[in-house]
């Protein structure tokens, strides 16, 4: 073999390897990945939605409970006022009718009670004070009706005509218990509603109102509006249901004395106040007819709460003098200025009433 043949000999090449490949430098990530960033998104997820959730039921809790205390403080603003601007005045006023067109005035009151129960059915009520907003309705519905009867019912109860003011006197204690029955819904069923709903929906610290329309259960005896109007039921009393006798009926005031003061109807008076303090009223009889069972009412108002006491004098014959002496139960208001009304109530048939009643401006002081 010669030198140059050695060169022609096949020679094996050598292939360089190739470099492994990184998987995932620049290829797709593989299946494990995937589902990690997968559940990492779905977590993310999970997440806002639930902060939205709680976000969303923290705002319908707090418009809730916003709602249960704007309905609370509406039933009390209402019925608050029917009490302060209603009730009270409309008592007062038939505590002293002679204030002016009684008729006209409850009319008024009546004008009020109407606005509002329109008020009331205007309230923003929420789903758990449905119950507690128609016992309200009804309530506020009552005073307002009951207005209305003793409206219609007042001009002939505090007229002369024994028979139809007896009738009309009887359906006015009637509608009072309007009053009462408005007062009882009320406590027994808007409050406790609305505790209860207020209490469910953990909404503290509120303040639930209460109510006395009517000042107190006596009020539903017809004698006690009576004697309020300055009448007399034709039918009460010692006449037993007797039609009074023929002839002239009717007392009249003489004078009213403190000790030994005589009060004076057209001056102020001042008038020593102890506990042994008594008022002594002169009347006569100035009818044809012996009288018997004759109510004397003595009244002090213009303190915080008005006075009242009240005597009956047995019998007084035809033409003759009586007195009557009453104490004070409770001790009038010192130096204030007050209004003394001393009544002597009408007898069956007694057609002149004017000078059945007599009223003097006074001040008390400490004797």
């Amino acid at each position: 073999m010669s030198f140059f043949d050695e060169d022609d000999e096949p020679r094996t090449r050598v292939r360089p390897r190739r470099a492994a490949s990184a998987r995932g430098a620049d290829g797709s990530p593989d299946r494990q990945t995937v589902l990690i960033r997968q559940l990492v998104l779905f977590g993310g997820f999970i997440l806002i939605l639930a902060l939205l959730i709680f976000v969303i039921d923290g705002c319908r809790d707090s418009a809730r409970e916003s709602a249960l205390k704007d309905y609370n403080r509406d039933v009390g603003s209402i019925v608050r006022d029917s009490d302060s601007q209603v009730g009270k005045p409309f008592f007062d006023l038939l505590r002293n009718p002679s204030q002016g067109d009684v008729s006209t005035l409850i009319a008024g009151y009546k004008v009020q009670a109407e606005s509002q129960y329109q008020q009331a059915k205007r309230i923003d009520t929420p789903g758990d004070m449905t119950d507690a907003q128609r016992s309200f309705l009804i309530t506020m519905e009552m005073r307002r009706d009951g207005l209305q009867s003793v409206a219609d019912r007042i001009r002939t109860a505090l007229s002369s005509d024994a028979e139809a003011a007896d009738q009309a006197i009887e359906e006015i204690a009637g509608a009072m218990s309007m009053f009462l029955s408005s007062d009882v819904v009320y406590t027994s069923r808007v409050l406790p509603l609305i505790e209860s709903a207020l209490r469910e929906a953990d909404v503290g610290s509120q303040q639930l109102q209460q109510t006395a329309f009517l000042p107190g259960v006596e009020w539903l005896d017809a004698s006690v509006v009576a004697d309020a109007l300055g009448q007399q039921l034709s039918s009460g009393g010692g006449t037993s249901g007797r039609e009074p006798a023929p002839g002239l009926h009717g007392t009249g005031i003489d004078s009213v004395q403190v000790g030994d003061q005589t009060l004076t109807p057209d001056a102020a008076n001042r008038i020593a106040y102890g506990a042994d303090t008594e008022f002594t009223v002169n009347f006569t009889n100035q009818g044809e007819n012996d009288e018997v069972d004759i109510d004397v009412v003595l009244k002090i108002e213009g303190g915080p709460e008005p006075l009242r006491v009240q005597k009956t004098v047995a019998s007084v014959p035809a033409g003759t003098a009586a007195s009557s002496t009453l104490g004070l139960d409770t001790a009038p208001p010192l130096d204030t200025p007050v209004t003394i009304t001393v009544q002597v109530k009408p007898v069956p048939g007694e057609e002149k009433k004017d000078n059945n009643t007599t009223e003097y401006d006074a001040a008390f002081f400490r004797e």
